[in-house]
């Protein structure tokens, strides 16, 4: 499982280091993506969905900042 660390960035560079990352994945592989209460927690979850990626969950960590883990389709799993 790999982690992105995205609380100190803003939109659009949320999404972008986000895709990048997910672009790194094996079909079925999860990227745990920390980020910031706001801009980022609403558009990287509903970005990732458009762009065809499942978002398993969503969780408060602490203080503003948010877990999202996201798994790259196919791998059957």
């Amino acid at each position: 499982m790999r982690r992105l660390d995205i609380t100190r960035d803003t939109c659009p560079m949320t999404f972008v280091k986000t895709k990048l990352e997910l672009e790194k994945l094996e079909p079925g592989e999860v990227l745990e993506v920390y980020l910031s209460e706001g801009e980022p927690l609403d558009n990287v979850p509903k970005t990732a969905r458009e762009q065809g990626y499942e978002v398993l969950d969503i969780s408060h960590v602490e203080g503003g900042t948010y877990l999202v883990r996201i798994r790259k389709p196919g791998g059957g799993g």
